[in-house]
């Protein structure tokens, strides 16, 4: 029962205006997201045939397949944000709502973790993208060279 108490009181400190720009924030890094998503699709895709090439295939599937699955949760997620703002009202209201409150601050804490471990996982597969992707790209000039 402390635990609740201690929470409250530190979630409490977090103005409406704290919230609104933190759930801003989420959306404009998944809106960045969003597009360095297409930026990578377009890489890979331009990359395919040497990747195939390659004997990296079997170790660049899992990595493409990831990263697809990350743009599908990042739809979900970038939903779930705009809901969270579009809720927001019930914080500065000025009507005594404690109950839905705190589900809204609760649903604010674990939406930031959510978006925190989706980033966490997303940069994991952006930054094996860009490796496999930098290694072709090596492997290709040096055949270039060679030949």
């Amino acid at each position: 029962m402390e635990t609740k108490s201690s929470k409250r009181k530190f979630r409490e400190w977090f103005s409406a205006d704290e919230l609104h720009e933190e759930s801003k924030k989420w959306s404009s890094e998944l809106k960045f997201a969003r597009d360095e998503q297409k930026f990578l699709n377009h890489m890979v895709k331009d990359y395919t045939l040497d990747i195939i090439d390659t004997d990296m295939f079997k170790d660049t599937q899992p990595v493409v397949d990831a990263l697809n699955k990350l743009e599908k949760d990042l739809v979900d997620l970038f939903k779930k944000v705009q809901l969270h703002e579009n809720q927001l009202q019930i914080m500065v209201d000025e009507v005594n709502q404690e109950k839905m409150e705190e589900a809204y601050l609760d649903t604010h804490n674990d939406l930031g973790k959510e978006v925190e471990d989706y980033f966490v996982k997303y940069r994991d597969s952006k930054t094996r993208i860009f490796d496999i992707v930098s290694n072709v790209i090596k492997r290709k000039k040096q055949k270039r060279l060679l030949n």
